[in-house]
């Protein structure tokens, strides 16, 4: 049975750095309840403020996460990615979710081998959230987009 692609410490790097960590659980911005690089399985609301996690559990929870995110660019991106540019879209993916991917212009640009400024023009375009531009996502983009290239 083949295994499934991993994204590189490089990508794991950046998705720590932008998510934070957080070893006790707390309500996000969308009033979810979160811990870790911004795990949601199996918290519920009682878990808020008390229960802890070390920063080693963190870390096997993002990457048991990230298991759905690696699957979801294996499968969506239908052309050869680099480490770097595979890392850089599970970060993007996990981020944004697969059904954004899925339906981005950036997906198609990707699998169409279209010219990488093309392809940096769709990425830059998500760096909105409530319908504002949020300098965290440009940030987190530009990281991202970096990383593609690199």
């Amino acid at each position: 049975m083949a295994t499934h692609r991993q994204i590189n410490k490089a990508g794991l790097d950046l998705i720590k750095q932008f998510e934070g960590l957080r070893t006790t659980a707390y309500l996000c911005p969308a009033n979810v309840p979160t811990i870790g690089y911004g795990s949601t399985k199996g918290l519920t609301r009682a878990d808020v403020g008390k229960k802890k996690i070390t920063t080693a559990q963190a870390e096997t929870l993002l990457r048991a996460d990230l298991v759905r995110f690696e699957k979801a660019v294996s499968s969506l991106v239908k052309v050869p990615l680099t480490d770097n540019q595979f890392a850089a879209l599970v970060s993007w993916t996990f981020n944004l979710g697969e059904g954004n991917l899925g339906k981005s212009t950036l997906l198609k640009r990707i699998n169409a081998k279209a010219p990488v400024a093309q392809i940096e023009a769709s990425w830059m375009q998500w760096v909105n959230a409530g319908g504002k531009r949020l300098q965290g996502l440009v940030n987190r983009r530009a990281a991202e987009m970096a990383l593609y290239k690199k």
